[in-house]
């Protein structure tokens, strides 16, 4: 028995090591390609240009993240970026969220027909041509709302909440009705602070989204006056990239001589990834427990 028992012990420990070490292999993937573009960002253009750049920078230099600071519009772009973040996620959450809330309800009768009318949207569109011209009908372009109105109903967000939603006690919103509680009033004051891990799942998803857009900042906002900070991080990465093709300008190549496309590229994903590295430890929690609690049947 007392062999049995280290033989056992010895077998769950070489499980136990063989499991650390795939995992710490899959977060080495994960996590490498990172630390090689901060590695490239903080590295002089020229010097990268050569290769073998892996873990630390060869020739320290601050020229990619100098390009970027010096731009005075970053800061402008910057602004708009985060109050399309906010305004974007928060208003998609609420309406997406009163969207999951009715297609729950058990005694409503159309909400077969609404889950099968919005899950059809997820294959099917109308393309771009008649996006752009509905925008410009609804007199949208140019304007900050075209940046979160479109986006207030999102099918895939719709079946994860409503997923969650359907999971709850139908006994709360039963007590709330009872009690003369009208449909609104139960979604604000039970769903969704009952519902929380969902939401704050979904809206890592909504924000990382919003954050990370720039075609139709392009597509809708064609004066400038609304770009956010992606939109201004490529077209800097598009002029360092040209730059390389005037080599012979001797202004040009004093400007950009510590540059390269490759390392401003490199600063300009560390400074857009940056912030949601920094948001999403917060609400991790949420993140896991949210979409395997609104998923998981019992």
């Amino acid at each position: 028995m007392e062999y049995r028992s280290r033989r056992g012990s010895l077998t769950n420990l070489a499980a136990d090591a063989a499991i650390i070490i795939v995992l710490l292999l899959l977060g080495f993937v994960v996590v490498y390609p990172f630390i090689n573009l901060l590695a490239l960002s903080f590295n002089d253009g020229k010097d990268a240009a050569r290769g073998g750049i892996y873990f630390f920078p060869r020739k320290v230099s601050f020229s990619a993240y100098n390009m970027l600071f010096e731009n005075k519009k970053l800061l402008s772009g910057l602004g708009w970026s985060v109050l399309r973040v906010a305004v974007g996620t928060v208003t998609c959450l609420f309406v997406t969220g009163l969207l999951s809330y009715i297609i729950s309800i058990r005694t409503f009768s159309g909400r077969k027909f609404m889950r099968v009318l919005f899950f059809m949207t997820m294959y099917f569109s109308g393309g771009i041509i008649p996006t752009y011209i509905l925008m410009n009908q609804l007199h949208l372009t140019n304007t900050f709302q075209v940046y979160w109105i479109p986006g207030l109903i999102n099918a895939y967000f719709m079946l994860l909440m409503a997923s969650y939603i359907s999971d709850l006690p139908e006994a709360l919103f039963e007590s709330a009705r009872i009690d003369g509680a009208g449909e609104l009033r139960i979604y604000m004051r039970i769903v969704i602070p009952v519902a929380m891990p969902v939401f704050a799942a979904v809206s890592i998803y909504a924000a990382v989204g919003h954050w990370n857009s720039w075609f139709d900042v392009i597509l809708y906002n064609f004066n400038g006056q609304f770009d956010t900070l992606q939109v201004y991080l490529r077209r800097l990465l598009l002029e360092v990239e040209a730059t390389q093709q005037i080599r012979d300008q001797q202004l040009l190549l004093h400007k950009f001589q510590g540059l390269s496309p490759q390392t401003l590229r490199a600063a300009t994903t560390i400074l857009v990834t940056v912030p949601i590295l920094c948001v999403y430890p917060f609400l991790q929690k949420y993140f896991i427990g949210g979409i395997t609690l609104g998923s998981v049947k019992g």
